[in-house]
């Protein structure tokens, strides 16, 4: 999970229907307001096996108004999707959970431990790769949102 907070000087429910309207504009996200101070997007999946190639970020936020100088406190949430998590973790404990079976119904066949630390580096590099993809996405949409409203470093 990684987070950015920022200040904007509008309220809250324009910013929530200005990035409504630039989402979709787009198109492909599912935009999801929850309430008038929190809000939630991602990129729709049209068919299942998109999941895995796209579906991999979720961005949450939530404002919170300060009505002395008119401006609103924006703090913005990425989260990995929950699925992407569980096949990371599949594989890991799948992996293990082969290794220790092998190990004690076995006589020591070094095919069968091969096959166990296979699944377990195929866990791993599935991490190693989700991670890079979710800095990447997570900068991609700290970019959508900056160009969004105006915001520069």
């Amino acid at each position: 999970m990684e987070s950015w907070n920022f200040k904007i000087e509008k309220r809250p429910n324009e910013i929530t229907e200005r990035l409504e309207s630039e989402l979709n504009s787009i198109g492909g996200f599912v935009f999801d307001k929850k309430n008038p101070t929190t809000f939630s997007f991602r990129k729709r999946v049209l068919y299942a096996w998109y999941m895995a190639f796209q579906n991999w970020t979720i961005v949450n936020g939530k404002l919170s108004s300060n009505s002395t100088d008119n401006t609103t406190n924006v703090k913005i949430s990425f989260n990995q999707h929950f699925l992407i998590r569980l096949i990371i973790y599949t594989h890991i404990i799948l992996g293990l959970g082969l290794i220790l079976g092998l190990f004690i119904t076995t006589k020591n066949e070094p095919s069968t431990y091969i096959v166990g630390g296979l699944i377990i580096a195929l866990g791993i590099v599935i991490w190693i790769t989700t991670k890079r993809k979710f800095k990447k996405d997570a900068e991609k949409y700290k970019g959508l949102i900056t160009d969004t409203f105006g915001l520069y470093k």
